[in-house]
């Protein structure tokens, strides 16, 4: 099952949940309060010189809905809004046919009336059958989307709320689960990417927790701007994330770098009116939600052609997030449908986007994280190859120089020279000559195991760092190697070695001076008992 499939899953599950044949619709007229006016209880409003107005504005303001309704059934009730949450303040009176109040409620986001369902502004009465009529009176700095008043059971209005309850706790546990990850990320790895992102996810966290009333309900947060502000400047951050996340820089991409610059500046401009007529603020919002979905869709495509294979999953992400947001923003009332507000459609755009770039951020990290490994194994191996003689496999003269730096004062060095290589590269060829090499060294370095480490320093001469200093058995080592490899087809091989202890000098040239030293002398006294053949 694709993500598409669940998604039309949830909605005519939402649907089914909430146009069951218990819920009515509470359809009338609505009209626009002048300033100063006040609601004084009539049961009329057409008498009241209020101007008709088809629905309400999205920049605020004074409203007030008349509409009769009947109940064929005695029972308990439930009065709620569908389309949208987001409502300042409102007050339901409900009059019988004689125009008598029979019931008063009222509550808002801006209200301190508590809710008696979670996360809704439902209201609960009991009716008897009758004709009603119900006069709703809303006051709010701005609105999102068209709120119809609506009537539906208790019984089945517990029910039909869930699926949206649910929506919105799980969608709020994705944003606060994903926008700490995130910013975690941004501090350890110290990319804009994910800081980027992080910040918008916390502006979509705000705005959500806010419209759908968790942080009213909650933790009585009843600043109605936490619907408007946090989406003005997570649009922000979401430019600045796609820059990031798609490598868009003045360098190499400077078209898509000049239009993110335009945007940024008219969402500056956004943020500046919103301060000054804080009732558009939402509606500016909305304009920049468009802007950077059209950004992101755009610079994913063409990203994306480049053969950018992060730009390519962005793609899928941005590609569905544009259709549900562009829903989300665009959606004025859901027909038919009364417990799934446009909120949930924007929450669920959201949610949706934030799991999928996840695997994109995820997929960019994996791709750096194997880059890193790659560079450090060939750094890695670079490095092996620098302290490694090629021919015999041994260290080399720059790692015994760094093994030496930590010899300890008992520690010693042995200089070796392996006599007779020349005769057997005159003889035998080279070939021969490097066989001796091999031969002895690995027999050597099997030899003395973990005890001392033997180097290849130059053509023919060793050297060998003992950290216990015990010269007469490294020295007594040497002599059963060169036994075996004269047994071994190389009967005229010899070996000339000289020994110091690292406390016998001031330093590590001294050391190796009194080792070459002790080493020569070695070999000179072999040359004048003739015991060689050659070099």
């Amino acid at each position: 099952m694709n993500l598409s499939t669940l998604l039309s899953l949830f909605m005519c599950l939402a649907f089914v949940a909430g146009s069951a044949l218990a819920t009515q619709d509470i359809s009338g007229q609505w009209y626009r309060a002048a300033e100063g006016w006040s609601y004084a209880g009539q049961s009329r409003l057409d008498v009241s010189h209020l101007e008709a107005v088809p629905g309400i504005a999205h920049t605020g303001g004074h409203f007030l809905h008349q509409a009769d309704f009947v109940v064929t059934e005695p029972g308990r009730y439930v009065l709620d809004f569908k389309n949208t949450s987001i409502i300042g303040q409102f007050r339901h009176f409900v009059f019988d046919r004689n125009g008598r109040l029979v019931a008063q409620m009222e509550g808002g986001i801006q209200s301190p009336a508590e809710n008696p369902f979670f996360l809704r502004h439902g209201r609960e009465l009991e009716l008897p059958p009758g004709q009603y009529r119900l006069i709703s009176e809303l006051s709010s700095p701005l609105y999102l989307a068209q709120p119809e008043p609506y009537l539906d059971s208790l019984d089945h209005y517990r029910q039909a709320i869930k699926p949206g309850n649910a929506l919105a706790l799980v969608g709020l546990g994705i944003f606060l689960g994903l926008g700490i990850y995130y910013a975690a990320l941004s501090l350890a790895r110290k990319r804009t990417a994910e800081g980027m992102y992080a910040l918008f996810i916390l502006g979509n966290l705000l705005f959500n927790g806010a419209a759908l009333l968790v942080f009213p309900d909650l933790f009585g947060l009843r600043w109605i701007y936490l619907v408007s502000v946090p989406i003005l400047l997570s649009n922000c951050a979401y430019i600045a994330f796609v820059m990031a996340l798609l490598e868009i820089r003045r360098d190499n991409h400077p078209a898509l770098y000049r239009a993110a610059l335009a945007i940024f500046s008219v969402l500056g401009l956004f943020i500046l009116a919103a301060a000054l007529w804080p009732s558009w603020s939402l509606e500016l919002a909305r304009y920049g939600v468009g802007l950077f979905l059209v950004y992101g869709l755009t610079s994913g495509i063409l990203r994306a052609r480049q053969g950018s294979i992060p730009a390519r999953l962005y793609l899928v992400a941005i590609g569905i997030f544009f259709m549900l947001g562009t829903a989300a923003i665009s959606l004025s009332q859901l027909a038919g449908i009364y417990t799934l507000y446009v909120e949930h459609v924007g929450l669920l755009a959201v949610a949706v986007e934030v799991i999928l770039l996840a695997l994109v951020l995820a997929y960019q990290f994996g791709q750096v994280h194997q880059e890193r490994e790659f560079a450090l194994k060939n750094l890695e191996r670079t490095d092996r190859i620098a302290k490694t003689d090629a021919l015999t496999g041994l260290a080399n003269r720059f790692a015994l120089d760094l093994e030496l730096v930590g010899l300890p004062k008992h520690g010693s060095l042995t200089y070796l020279d392996l006599d007779n290589l020349k005769y057997y590269n005159d003889h035998f060829g080279h070939e021969r000559g490097d066989d001796l090499l091999r031969s002895f060294a690995q027999k050597l370095a099997a030899l003395l195991g973990s005890r001392a480490k033997i180097y290849r320093v130059g053509g023919d001469e060793f050297a060998v760092a003992c950290p216990d200093g015990n010269i007469e058995h490294i020295e007594q080592t040497i002599v059963d190697a060169i036994a075996h490899i004269q047994t071994s087809g190389f009967e005229f091989a010899g070996v000339s070695a000289g020994s110091a202890h690292v406390w016998e000098s001031t330093g590590l040239a001294e050391l190796k001076r009194i080792a070459d030293l002790r080493m020569y002398d070695t070999k000179r006294k072999r040359k004048q008992s003739g015991s060689f053949r050659g070099a």
